[in-house]
């Protein structure tokens, strides 16, 4: 009966190992669905809606092959569509029947520049999420969402690749095929063993079955010698002594027999328990259920309400980090080289004009140093602009991440239109002792708040003048008091260094030929207000401050001297009408809402000599 079992369990076994290998195997399905996309006709771009990608459920795999480079970008489908308003494009779209079309779309304008579209390189641009670029062959992986696309090109010239394919994956797991090839690897294991059972059970029921002695038949008495010949021929029990070697063999030959059938009977189990490894190590993870699947413990979050009509912001984390960073790598490049060129590819305003100046000053002073002041490598707070227009805005506030000490850098950045890059506008150091508001997440964005806004207790349009009339009459200005101790000690910082530029005059015994006068002024540039939490802006404004040096008699001159500065700036050494410097402040503010009892509270600012020249 042994045998039967044993059997059985074979056969159990291989149907089992079987039909784990077959779902592995023979029974697998596909591991991805495919789409080939059709370009009706050649064009330097190609668009593929988000749509058509999210056709199938999972994570989309597209695959670009063509000969040469290759340019993949996705972003707000809004925005590439007006990045391609100049230009011709192929439009690859879902129809209301699922299937996938693709059409030839005109320019719906003229050239932003006025020229001609072609040439334009996609490559680098900053309204792009994410690009990619290879040679030949690209394979990027996906998961967009609604509201974006796919931008496919080369340089803007050529014909963009029209070998394009879409895949999804498929999930062809086989769960069941582990656990039967481990029940069969269990059950051949025991087959095995019923087997060996079987054999020995046999072995042992082959030997003589000896039933007991019977009575005796009456004999007569007989002599020794017969008694021995009968023995030996009978194969006595009592062996002659000289015989006692051969009966301690015996037990050793017992030993060798059992161990050698122990021998064969390993011989036989190893192959099936290598072969109960192989098959339970050679599953992969998708021939396995999944037990013991936890559900993730929610956390709470801060409630923030989306209003109704609220834009998405114009950059991600990831894209406002990567544009400021590129942003970084080019400044400091410039600011190396003294290349004011490069430096305006990615500054603007008040900071580009300020390095404008010290380039100037840094090429012909050899001993003239100092850190000038740039973007940090890492992103800390950023609050892009909620809008689906242009021009577009970024507050920034940027930190070293390795060097705690030195001091972040709040930023502005904007973009003109779709094909510009982002540049930075404002820039100043902020001090340790500011605390920046609390502003909304990077993926809700912030509204702009317009210059003559009501709703806050300085409108940002006022807010250059007040300040600078703060500077210039103290407590008598009607705007003291409404600025905190910070702006204060700023504006003290300004009135001392006027001071000592008029006692320098005294010093020098030019007081009764020459006089020292002082303005401030809102510049003409307008400020830039993004909203905060409490109802508050973060306001940008920059302000000048003029120093004008004139003779009081006209036969009286100025003479610059030791002012290295102004040599290099003018030209001259003296001037029969004297001389204007003028200064840039940058300056942030936190300004409060209507009806708030706050100060002005200022986070940042950065002083720079924009201008020395001969007044005519």
């Amino acid at each position: 009966m042994r045998f039967v079992w044993a059997v059985v369990a074979f056969v159990l076994a291989t149907v089992l190992i079987g039909a784990g290998i077959a779902q592995d195997t023979v029974f697998k399905g596909p591991s991805a669905e495919k789409m080939e996309l059709n370009v009706s006709e050649p064009a330097p771009f190609v668009l593929i809606d988000a749509e058509v990608l999210a056709s199938r459920e999972g994570l989309q795999t597209m695959i670009v092959t063509g000969k040469g480079d290759i340019f993949v970008a996705y972003g707000r489908t809004a925005d590439m569509e007006a990045w391609l308003s100049d230009a011709e494009y192929t439009h690859v779209t879902l129809t209301s029947e699922g299937e996938v079309e693709s059409a030839a779309v005109d320019a719906a304008q003229e050239p932003a520049d006025g020229g001609e579209t072609a040439g334009r390189n996609p490559s680098g641009s900053d309204l792009w999420l994410d690009s990619f670029s290879e040679q030949d062959k690209l394979v990027t992986e996906l998961q967009l969402t609604e509201g974006l696309s796919v931008l496919i090109a080369r340089d803007g010239v050529e014909a963009a690749p029209d070998d394009i394919l879409i895949s999804w994956p498929l999930d062809n797991s086989t769960p069941m095929a582990g656990p039967l090839m481990a029940a069969g690897g269990v059950l051949l294991v025991v087959g095995l063993v019923l087997y060996i059972l079987a054999i020995r059970h046999q072995r042992r029921g082959r030997g003589p079955r000896r039933k007991g002695v019977g009575p005796l038949p009456e004999t007569q008495p007989i002599g020794v010698a017969e008694s021995a010949a009968a023995a030996a021929i009978d194969g006595g029990v009592q062996a002659p002594s000289g015989s006692s070697q051969g009966n301690d063999a015996a037990p050793d030959g017992n030993r060798a027999q059992r161990r050698s059938s122990a021998r064969r009977r390993l011989a036989i189990g190893l192959p099936a328990l290598a072969m109960t490894a192989v098959l339970a190590t050679g599953c992969t993870a998708d021939s396995w259920p999944e037990l013991g699947a936890g559900t993730p413990t929610p956390t709470p979050t801060p409630t923030i309400v989306t209003p109704e009509d609220q834009k998405p912001p114009v950059v991600t984390e990831k894209q406002g980090q990567r544009i400021v960073s590129e942003i970084a790598a080019t400044v400091a490049q410039a600011d190396t080289d003294l290349d004011i060129d490069l430096a305006e590819t990615r500054l603007t305003g008040p900071a580009l004009e300020s390095r404008r100046t010290e380039y100037v000053l840094r090429d012909k002073i050899a001993e003239r140093e100092g850190t000038l002041t740039a973007p940090r490598d890492k992103v800390r707070i950023l609050l892009p602009e909620a809008t689906d227009s242009w021009p577009r805005t970024v507050l920034v506030l940027t930190a070293s991440e390795e060097d705690e000490t030195v001091p972040p850098v709040l930023l502005t950045m904007t973009q003109a239109d779709p094909w510009a890059p982002y540049k930075v506008a404002e820039m100043a150091d902020m001090p340790a002792s500011s605390e920046f508001p609390d502003v909304a997440p990077a993926w809700l964005g912030a509204t702009r708040v317009p210059t003559e806004s009501p709703f806050l207790s300085l409108p940002p349009a006022e807010l250059a003048d007040a300040f600078a009339d703060y500077v210039d009459t103290g407590d008598k200005s009607e705007y003291a008091g409404r600025f905190d101790e910070m702006s204060q000690t700023l504006a003290q910082t300004v009135r001392d260094s006027r001071a000592a530029v008029v006692q320098g005059l005294k010093d020098k015994d030019a007081a009764e030929t020459s006089k020292a006068a002082f303005d401030m002024t809102g510049s003409t540039a307008e400020p830039l207000s993004m909203a905060t939490l409490d109802s508050g802006a973060v306001v940008a404004v920059s302000v000048l401050d003029t120093e004008r040096i004139t003779p009081t008699n006209k036969d009286a001159v100025i003479r610059i001297g030791d002012n290295e500065e102004a040599k290099v700036l003018t030209g001259a050494k003296e001037s029969a009408k004297g001389f204007e410097t003028t200064y840039a402040i940058q300056l942030f503010f936190a300004v409060p809402a209507q009806g708030s009892n706050e100060q002005i509270r200022l986070l940042a600012y950065d002083q720079d000599l924009l201008s020395v020249k001969v007044i005519k």
